[in-house]
C-alpha cells in the first residue's frame, strides 16, 4: 500500500484537484449555456434532477457507508477486514444500483411526458439508466480510497476521469449534439457515464493491485445496513424532494404575472447563478472530504481531544473562508456574471445568493463532521423537514412573489437545517463556542464590503475587500499571530 499523507497535505491535494474539477465543471456550464440558452439550461437542469434522484437511490448511501467502515477499520488496525467490507459494499451496490437501473428505464416515458414535459428526453433518461450501476460501483471503490486515506491515487484517477468525461462531452455536442438541448442532454449523460467507468476499471485494478490479504471471515451486514440504510432514507428523501421541488418550480412560477420565462428564469437560478456561488466550496471540499474518515477513526480511537480539536478549527476555518468569499461574490457578482453569461439578471440573483455564503460554507462542514462522528439518523430528520418545509414554502410563495418567493424560501429552509446541525455538532462534540467571533467576522466583511465598494474595477476592489477584512480581523483579535504560527506548523511539519 502506498504511503499515506497527512490530513493538511491530503487536503491540500483534493482542494487543488477539486478545484481543477470544479473550474472544469463550471466553465463547461457557461459553454452550454452559449450553446444551447437559458431554457435549455432549463431542461437539462430537470433532467439533471431526475437523474440525480436516480443516482442517489441507487447509491442507497454506500459511498459514505464504504468510505465510514474503511475508516473504522483502518482506526481499529484490522486492514484484513477490508476485503469483507468491500464485498459486502459491492454485493449491496449492485442490488441497489440495478433494481433502480431496471425502474428508471421502464418508466422513462412516463418521467419525460408527465415531470420533466419533454418526451424527446425518453432516450437520455434510458441512458442514465444503462450506466447507473457502473456510477454506483464507482461510488464504493471512491470511499474505498477515500477512507484508506489513498488521497493521491484518487486524485489523479478523478483527474483522468473528468478529462475523459470532458473531451468525450464536447466532442459528442460538436459532432453530434449541435443546437439541439435533447441531444445536448444524451451527450453529457453519454460523457459523464464514460468517465465513470473509466474510473472504476482503474481503481478495481489498483485494488487488485494491492495483493491485501483478508482476515477471516466477518459478518458485515449489520454494520453496513445500520450505516447505509439511514443514509440512503435521507439521500433518498432529500432528492426525492428537491426533484419534486425542481420540477414544481418553473410550473409555479408561471403563475406569477412579472414572469415572462419561467423556465428561463429556473435556469438562470439553478444552472448559472448556483455553479458560481457554489464554486469557491472546492476548496472545502479537500477538508470535507477527509473529515469524515478522520473523525471516524479517532471515533473508534476514543480520541475526545482530536475530535474537539479537528470541530473547532474546522468551523473557524469555514467562517473565514466563507466571509472572505460572501465580499468577493458580493461585490463582483454583476461583473462576473455578465463576462461568463452576458447577463447582468444572473449578476443580480448572485448578490442576492452570496449574503448566504457564509452559512452555506459553514453547513457544509458541519454536515461533514456530524457524518464523521455517526449521527446520520439526526441528519435524516433534519433534512426531511428542511425539505419539505421548502416545497411547501415554494409553492405558496413562487405565485406570489416570483424568484424573490425562492430566495425567501431558501434562506428560511437552510438557517433552520444549519442551526440544527450546528447544535447536533456542539452536543455530540462536546464543545461550546464563543458567539462574538462569527458576529465579529461577520461584521468585519460587512464592514470592508462598504469600504471596498468605493472602488471601481472589480479585481482592485476584490483585492482592497481582503486587504481590509484582514485588517479588521486582527484588529478584532479574531485572527492573531498564533493562527498564523499554526497555518505555518501545518506547512512545514513533516
Amino acid at each position: 500500500m502506498s504511503k499515506k499523507l497527512p490530513i493538511f497535505y491530503s487536503a491540500l491535494l483534493l482542494t487543488a484537484v477539486n478545484l481543477l474539477l470544479r473550474f472544469v465543471g463550471t466553465s463547461f456550464q457557461v459553454y452550454l449555456s452559449s450553446k444551447i440558452g437559458a431554457e435549455g439550461i432549463g431542461l437539462l437542469q430537470l433532467v439533471m434532477s431526475v437523474g440525480s434522484m436516480a443516482l442517489v437511490a441507487g447509491m442507497a448511501g454506500i459511498r459514505t457507508a464504504t468510505m465510514y467502515l474503511t475508516a473504522e477499520e483502518v482506526g481499529k488496525k484490522r486492514p484484513g477486514n477490508i476485503t469483507w467490507v468491500l464485498s459486502g459494499c459491492t454485493i449491496y451496490s449492485l442490488l441497489c444500483s440495478s433494481a433502480v437501473g431496471i425502474l428508471i428505464y421502464v418508466f422513462a416515458p412516463f418521467l419525460a411526458e408527465n415531470w420533466i414535459g419533454n418526451a424527446q428526453v425518453v432516450d437520455s433518461l434510458r441512458l442514465f439508466a444503462y450506466f447507473l450501476p457502473a456510477n454506483c460501483l464507482t461510488g464504493v471503490m471512491v470511499g474505498y480510497f477515500t477512507g484508506a486515506n489513498r488521497i493521491t491515487t484518487l486524485a489523479a484517477v478523478e483527474v483522468m476521469e473528468q478529462l475523459c468525461n470532458m473531451v468525450c462531452t464536447v466532442l459528442l455536442l460538436h459532432l453530434w449534439a449541435k443546437n439541439s438541448p435533447e441531444r445536448a442532454c444524451m451527450a453529457v449523460i453519454l460523457g459523464s457515464g464514460i468517465g465513470s467507468c473509466l474510473t472504476l476499471g482503474s481503481l478495481l485494478v489498483l485494488r487488485l493491485l494491492e495483493h491485501a490479504k483478508a482476515s477471516a471471515r466477518i459478518a458485515t451486514r449489520k454494520r453496513l445496513l445500520d450505516t447505509a440504510v439511514p443514509l440512503a432514507l435521507a439521500d433518498d428523501l432529500r432528492t426525492g424532494i428537491s426533484t419534486v421541488e425542481n420540477l414544481m418550480v418553473p410550473k409555479r412560477l408561471a403563475l406569477y404575472p412579472g414572469e415572462i420565462s419561467p423556465l428561463a428564469a429556473f435556469g438562470t437560478v439553478c444552472g448559472m447563478v448556483f455553479p458560481v456561488l457554489m464554486f469557491p466550496t472546492a476548496i472545502l471540499f479537500g477538508l470535507t472530504e477527509l473529515l469524515v474518515p478522520e473523525l471516524a477513526r479517532c471515533r473508534a480511537a476514543e480520541s475526545d481531544g482530536r475530535i474537539q480539536y479537528l470541530v473547532r478549527r474546522s468551523l473557524r476555518v469555514a467562517l473565514i473562508y466563507g466571509t472572505v468569499c460572501a465580499g468577493i461574490l458580493f461585490l463582483c457578482g454583476e461583473a462576473l456574471c455578465l463576462s461568463l453569461y452576458g447577463q447582468k439578471e444572473a449578476g443580480q440573483y448572485l448578490r442576492w445568493f452570496s449574503l448566504l455564503a457564509v452559512m452555506l460554507y459553514c453547513d457544509v462542514v458541519t454536515d461533514a463532521m456530524i457524518k464523521g462522528l455517526g449521527q446520520q439518523k439526526a441528519s435524516v430528520r433534519y433534512n426531511i423537514t428542511t425539505n419539505l418545509m421548502d416545497v411547501a414554502l415554494l409553492y405558496v410563495l413562487l405565485p406570489r412573489y416570483g424568484i424573490v418567493g425562492y430566495f425567501i424560501s431558501f434562506l428560511v429552509t437552510h438557517v433552520i437545517n444549519f442551526a440544527l446541525s450546528l447544535r447536533r455538532l456542539l452536543n455530540i462534540s462536546g464543545i461550546r463556542i464563543s458567539w462574538h467571533l462569527p458576529l465579529l467576522t461577520v461584521a468585519a466583511g460587512v464592514a470592508a464590503a462598504w469600504a471596498a465598494g468605493f472602488v471601481s474595477q472589480s479585481i482592485l476592489r476584490s483585492a482592497a475587500y481582503i486587504i481590509i477584512l484582514i485588517c479588521l480581523l486582527f484588529l478584532a483579535r479574531v485572527l492573531s499571530k498564533e493562527d498564523i504560527q499554526w497555518l505555518k506548523g501545518l506547512i512545514y511539519k513533516k
